[in-house]
């Protein structure tokens, strides 16, 4: 055994975690070399602090949620926003795009499980026609937004340990989808340890350690550790579209929303939709003693979330859909190892199989350690100057996370054709749809012939002759 690796157990076993390597002399030399490799990993002191809050303290899950008022935020113009404002934002975060200020980055470390799909959810079909997944969406609305604004978009993607090499092979097979392979960057996600109720680490099997994702929030550490921030800065990037894998009609690149960020010499801007009902599961955007942040439905008593103003609207409306605009050196701060703002963990007991002292494995059938997770919305009141602005759901939000009912593949599908269809009749065609907008035929549009719909009725007004749109169309 070498000293480096004697002082590793040293180490576990002095921060009271020796259990990490009681079966160590039981396994091969290749298994020993995984067990130490992981090991090395972890962050000792932050598994303390961890254990220390949130497993040793008294645990209390629920919120203050005293002086709790909806958060203020940019209307639409067709909601009564003022549209001078909008264009104002628009040509602003136009300007940034062009000037090379802005990256796209993609929290994709999910596998389709959910979908009954076995891969990592950005190689899920998506469209209604030509099948392309979730990241050929993606590469293609990045692409068009940097030929429409005449620069090649850095695309930033956060995968696991489970779906990293197999979203690279995706990548690799499809030739980047036409992008520059130079300017697509794969970052992993971080892992941190679960522990069971008393703090101890747990065993996944005798030569691995029970390591768990650390939350979308997580993303943040992710984007430091791995030297993507540096990167921006020497590419002179300093504003990040945030987005997650599952959502295909998000408009990656917004210039309005870049621009309201940018006007705003805001940290953190965030898209609302308002809620499609009063319970609906999504976070809701808040004001508390001055400061922004978002409540989950979990944390969200049912009396609040029912609550309606005098004119009968919800009155906590605000619905959070994951979609954001970071400053780079607020992620730096917010993700790094330094004083200043920080992401908190989260508890989360969990069901986690483990080897107990004998060696055997168990799986639980209730809930036996706890799991740590940090959630991206959690820096909102550590930013400085937060923005809020109102996305419409038909353009900017349709998860695909079920495979039936609601947020699923069909109800997908269905509003990439609705929308499709507002953007034709926009541009002045006529197509026959349904009282909810679904027309008769199924076609599409690429990614790559527009990224929105100002952009797909500048570029349709340019076609000469436009093809007619029947089953099976694609426009691109």
């Amino acid at each position: 055994m070498s000293i480096s690796t004697k002082a590793l157990i040293e180490s576990f076993a002095q921060a009271g975690q020796g259990q990490v390597f009681q079966f160590f002399d039981q396994l091969d030399a290749d298994g020993q070399a995984r067990l130490v490799a992981q090991a090395e990993t972890i962050d000792l002191a932050e598994v303390d602090a961890l254990v220390a809050e949130h497993v040793k303290a008294a645990h209390e899950s629920k919120l203050n949620l005293d002086g709790l008022q909806p958060a203020s935020y940019k209307a639409l113009p067709s909601k009564g926003g003022d549209s001078a404002q909008w264009k104002a934002a628009w040509d602003a975060g136009s300007a940034a795009i062009q000037a090379g200020r802005v990256a796209a980055f993609t929290v994709a470390g999910g596998q389709g499980t959910r979908l009954g799909y076995d891969g990592p959810k950005g190689t899920y079909p998506i469209t209604p026609v030509t099948e392309k997944t979730l990241f050929q969406v993606f590469a293609e609305k990045i692409a068009r937004s940097g030929e429409r604004f005449g620069v090649t978009i850095p695309w930033f993607i956060l995968t696991s340990e489970i779906n990293n090499d197999a979203t690279v092979a995706a990548f690799e097979a499809a030739d980047y989808f036409g992008l520059d392979r130079g300017s697509v960057h794969f970052i992993v996600q971080g892992l941190v340890p679960a522990v069971d109720c008393e703090g101890k680490i747990l065993l996944a099997a005798k030569g691995k350690i029970a390591m768990t994702p650390d939350g979308h929030g997580g993303s943040l550490r992710a984007l430091v550790r791995s030297g993507a921030i540096d990167k921006m800065k020497a590419q002179g990037i300093d504003i990040v579209s945030y987005f997650q894998v599952d959502n295909p009609i998000v408009q990656c690149i917004d210039p309005a929303f870049i621009g309201f960020h940018v006007l705003g010499q805001s940290e953190l801007s965030s898209k609302m939709v308002p809620k499609a009902y009063a319970l609906e599961k999504v976070g809701h955007f808040c004001m508390q003693y001055g400061n922004a942040l978002v409540v989950e439905y979990s944390d969200m008593p049912t009396e609040l979330q029912e609550a309606t103003n005098e004119d009968g609207s919800i009155r906590f409306n605000g619905g959070s859909v994951a979609i954001h605009v970071f400053d780079r050196d607020f992620i730096g701060r917010a993700g790094g190892s330094g004083e200043g703002a920080k992401l908190p963990f989260h508890r989360a007991d969990k069901k986690i199989p483990y080897v107990d002292a004998s060696g055997e494995s168990i799986k639980p059938d209730k809930p036996n350690g706890v799991k740590f997770e940090m959630f991206v919305f959690d820096a909102l009141p550590l930013a400085k100057n937060p923005v809020i602005i109102e996305a419409s759901r038909a353009d900017d939000f349709s998860p695909v996370k079920n495979a039936d009912g609601v947020d699923s593949p069909k109800t997908c599908k269905e509003d990439q054709l609705r929308m499709f269809a507002r953007w034709l009749k926009a541009a002045g065609e006529r197509i026959e749809t349904d009282d909810s907008g679904l027309p008769k035929i199924t076609f599409e549009i690429s990614p790559r012939f527009a990224a929105d719909e100002a952009d797909f009725v500048a570029q349709w007004g340019g076609l000469d002759p436009k093809p007619a749109i029947t089953e099976g169309t694609v426009i691109k």
